[in-house]
């Protein structure tokens, strides 16, 4: 096919408008790191509420709050790049089915005490950093990148607080 100068023009106006580019900037690994994120969060936001109501502990409302910011910066990217987020919207309830079985798993083990609740969150702060390293590692997108460390340097605070809790 032979490309014209109008064709070429409408190309570039397109590319320079940020229309139909966004979606095609991310790989495909970051585009399932930020699906896999969304349901992380959402994983350690739905525990901290089951664990504050159990517990009436101030630090998961405190932080169940914070994890739902978590989710909307990740709605963000995932409107940014037009990804289908298959998100469940029911509390508990997951796509992943690794992540269903960990929420199952640390429901019953922080329904034991107020410390082995404790210990789930200083356990989800830690997965979450260790996902968001690898993620980062893997991220070309500014955006991406951007909303990644802001998430770890939120999970770093998290796990400061319930750490610090357990003592």
């Amino acid at each position: 096919m032979k490309t014209t100068t109008f064709t070429k023009a409408i190309v570039v106006a397109v590319l320079m408008s940020g229309w139909g580019s966004a979606a095609f900037a991310l790989t495909p690994t970051e585009a399932s790191s930020i699906l896999f994120m969304k349901q992380e969060e959402k994983l350690a936001r739905d525990v901290y509420q089951v664990l504050a109501a159990k517990w009436s502990h101030v630090t998961f409302g405190n932080i169940a709050g914070s994890e739902q910011r978590h989710m909307d910066a990740l709605d963000n990217l995932i409107a940014r790049y037009r990804l289908s987020d298959s998100t469940p919207a029911a509390p508990g309830k997951f796509t992943y089915p690794e992540l269903q079985a960990l929420y199952d798993e640390l429901i019953a083990l922080g329904s034991k005490s107020l410390k082995d609740a404790l210990a789930v969150g200083v356990l989800i702060e830690q997965t979450d950093i260790a996902d968001l390293k690898e993620a980062l590692q893997l991220a070309k997108e500014k955006p991406v990148r951007n909303v990644f460390s802001n998430l770890m340097a939120g999970s770093d605070n998290h796990l400061a607080a319930f750490t610090a809790d357990l003592k």
